[in-house]
């Protein structure tokens, strides 16, 4: 399974408020499979900040997952995470490839916008986002994206796809059969009762044998290569 495929994770401070409750989630969620989390943590306290993702990262990579980091490209470079995911306000990506380096894993939000994802891809993004596709407690006020985005988006772009917001194991099938690589969940994921068992049932979904994954971008770039 390529390492663009299946679900993406992302941190939620209010879900797992101290170091103890992160790491037992993060991990929980990776022993079920989770092979990309992001690490989002808005506050200003860039001590904590530093020393959970710097744990995040040698977690991750224990599990051979990515650690991706929101929005803030020095704490990437801080604790060598395999890359960062940038909104539309922040630092451009340019800018950050030339900070982060060639081998950096860096995605852009593209919200509901083909004409963002077109950009993001000429500059050299390595995934593209798309979201909110249903109600999402985490960002309520993003914009609404239509599923037919990610099926256009498929057609577009030579990149993997990551579907966004308010995604539950109900609807998560939806998005992936539209055209999504990934799957990222907050909520649905974290705040579960059992939170392997969730990671397990969302992987589960993304099965090898699937058109979707026979159609990935990149699937069809390693059967290009053989």
């Amino acid at each position: 399974m390529h390492r663009f495929h299946g679900l993406y994770g992302v941190t939620d401070s209010q879900l797992q408020p101290d170091d103890r409750i992160l790491i037992e989630t993060v991990e929980q969620a990776l022993m079920g499979g989770m092979k990309i989390l992001q690490y989002r943590d808005k506050s200003l306290d860039n001590g904590k900040r530093l020393r959970q993702a710097g744990a995040l990262k040698v977690l991750c990579h224990h599990y051979q997952a990515m650690l991706i980091i929101n929005d803030d490209i020095e704490l990437a470079m801080d604790v060598e995470a395999d890359g960062v995911h940038l909104g539309q306000q922040d630092e451009n990506l340019a800018s950050a490839r030339e900070r982060l380096g060639d081998y950096a894993m860096i995605g852009i939000s593209c919200e509901n916008s083909l004409e963002k994802a077109k950009a993001a891809v000429e500059q050299g993004a390595n995934y593209i986002a798309f979201g909110k596709f249903f109600p999402s407690r985490t960002k309520p006020d993003a914009k609404n994206a239509d599923l037919s985005i990610l099926s256009e988006a498929r057609q577009m772009f030579d990149l993997p796809i990551v579907a966004i917001g308010g995604i539950t194991m109900e609807n998560a099938s939806d998005v992936i059969t539209a055209g999504a690589n990934m799957v990222a969940v907050v909520n649905n994921l974290f705040a579960a009762q059992n939170i392997r068992e969730r990671s397990e049932s969302f992987m589960a979904l993304f099965n090898d044998n699937s058109p979707e994954h026979n159609n990935s971008p990149e699937h069809n770039n390693s059967r290009k290569a053989v």
